[in-house]
């Protein structure tokens, strides 16, 4: 006899997909994306770029090396929920603390397993990202029209301000390195610059590549004012990556970008970072269709010709046509032409879409870090 399933997602056009559930019970409701990465889902789950989103895994084996403390890129997963198409295997991998089921259930996170992705994948680049409500029941009992109306209620991510909900609560002090054999996480003792890392939703291996890269890197806020970041008298200044409308942060992030910008300090962004630096320097962003989610996005260098393989999570892009005579696009993205990269021909301002940090390359994009520390070296 067939399993009765544990678990439903329901989409607003009223298509309903079930499986098993697996991790927190209950139920969410977010925007639903899908990532084409092979590795890395706990960094995934982690990285506050997904808050207000579901992730869909293509790759079928999540679950098969555990979770460890060390790849968290933030304290808790952020992402709302995941669906994978079979159920998490057990760990198998020396560096795993926990089984990602279990790591779900107590971070109160739903997953659902058994679900055809190839199917569901389809759908996201057809009709765009959906709304969708996720829902885990061990006893198989779900209301199907609350969960559709419930998808269909879901405000959207355009216009929502979701840095302020994952930005640290107060400015703090980071020198943890790159992860290196055998010792792991080294600190930092010889910086040769002074940064000012704004957190909009800092992944921390970001950090970790600016205090790699030389920086002694002071984190604040993503509601820091210009003054706040001139008051400790940085040779640079870091717009991180983080979730949710550019455009929505952007109206108390763009002010203080235009304060750094007024200061002549070299601006290093990246996603999030990169699109409000944009919007500061007069472009436009505009929604994506389905975004760019995974590990393996090629990306040209137009000033080089190089092609990096490159990480990306992004829902918004900047609209390249917007950008000002003082602006060059740097960077474009080989799947679809999208902006991936600016800088400003006068000074030493520059951003990209991608993470440079995540080392899908695996090294491709790193000389973006030593090239922020060579603008504040002068």
């Amino acid at each position: 006899m067939a399993q009765k399933p544990t678990a439903c997602l329901a989409l607003a056009d009223g298509t309903i997909f079930y499986g098993k559930g697996f991790g927190a019970t209950g139920e969410t409701v977010a925007e639903l994306c899908f990532n084409t990465a092979m590795t890395g889902y706990q960094e995934i789950m982690t990285d506050p770029s997904y808050a207000g989103q579901i992730v869909t895994f293509t790759f079928p084996h999540i679950g098969n090396t555990g979770v460890n403390p060390e790849d968290d890129e933030t304290a808790d997963p952020v992402a709302a929920g995941m669906i994978v198409k079979w159920d998490p295997t057990e760990a198998s991998n020396w560096r795993a603390t926990d089984e990602l089921t279990s790591w779900l259930s107590k971070r109160n996170r739903i997953g659902m397993g058994g679900v055809d992705t190839r199917r569901l994948t389809r759908a996201i680049r057809q009709q765009g990202a959906p709304h969708v409500a996720l829902a885990h029941n061990p006893d198989g009992v779900f209301d199907i029209e609350a969960l559709v109306k419930a998808a269909r209620d879901f405000q959207g991510l355009e216009g929502l301000d979701l840095a302020k909900d994952v930005t640290c609560a107060q400015s703090y002090h980071w020198n943890e390195m790159r992860w290196a054999w055998p010792e792991g996480y080294k600190p930092q003792t010889d910086p040769k610059h002074k940064v000012v890392a704004i957190d909009f939703g800092a992944k921390r291996n970001i950090l970790r590549c600016l205090a790699s890269a030389g920086c002694d890197v002071t984190v604040l806020p993503a509601t820091a004012t210009a003054e706040d970041v001139l008051a400790l008298n940085p040779d640079g200044v870091f717009l991180s990556n983080g979730p949710g409308d550019p455009a929505a942060t952007g109206a108390y992030a763009v002010p203080m970008i235009k304060g750094i910008l007024e200061a002549d300090l070299p601006v290093f962004g990246i996603c999030l970072g990169h699109q409000m630096l944009a919007l500061a320097l007069g472009a436009k962003t505009i929604k994506m269709n389905h975004g760019h989610h995974g590990a393996n996005h090629p990306v040209k260098d137009m000033e080089t010709g190089k092609v990096e393989i490159t990480s990306m999570n992004h829902g918004f892009t900047v609209d390249s046509q917007t950008l000002p005579v003082d602006v060059v696009e740097t960077h474009v993205s080989l799947f679809d032409g999208s902006n991936c990269g600016i800088r400003m021909t006068d000074r030493p301002v520059f951003s990209v879409q991608y993470h440079p940090e995540a080392s899908p390359g695996p090294m491709d994009s790193y000389y973006l870090f030593e090239r922020f520390a060579d603008a504040m070296a002068g």
